[in-house]
C-alpha cells in the first residue's frame, strides 16, 4: 500500500468521511487541533513516523503530507 493510501485511510477515519481527494485541505474538511492530534498518533502507530504540528499545517493535503512522510524515508511496517 502506498503512503498516500494509508494517510487517506487515517484521514477518512479521523475526519469521519468516505471520500478524501489527494488535494482536499484538512481544514476545509473540518479538521481541527483535536483531530490533528489523533492523526499524529495514528501516523506514529500505523506508519512509524512522527509528524510535527508545523508540518501538519504546512502540508494540509493527503498529497503534501504523504510527500513529507516519504521524504523522511519512512518504511511502511
Amino acid at each position: 500500500m502506498m503512503i498516500a493510501d494509508e494517510v487517506r485511510a487515517i484521514w477518512c477515519r479521523e475526519l469521519k468521511r468516505d471520500d478524501i481527494a489527494d488535494d482536499d485541505d484538512f481544514f476545509a474538511l473540518g479538521g481541527q487541533s483535536v483531530i490533528m492530534a489523533r492523526i499524529q498518533v495514528a501516523f506514529i502507530d500505523e506508519l512509524g513516523v512522527e509528524v510535527p504540528v508545523d508540518q501538519m499545517f504546512l502540508n494540509p493535503t493527503v498529497a503534501s503530507i504523504s510527500a513529507y512522510i516519504e521524504s523522511l524515508g519512512a518504511a511502511t511496517p
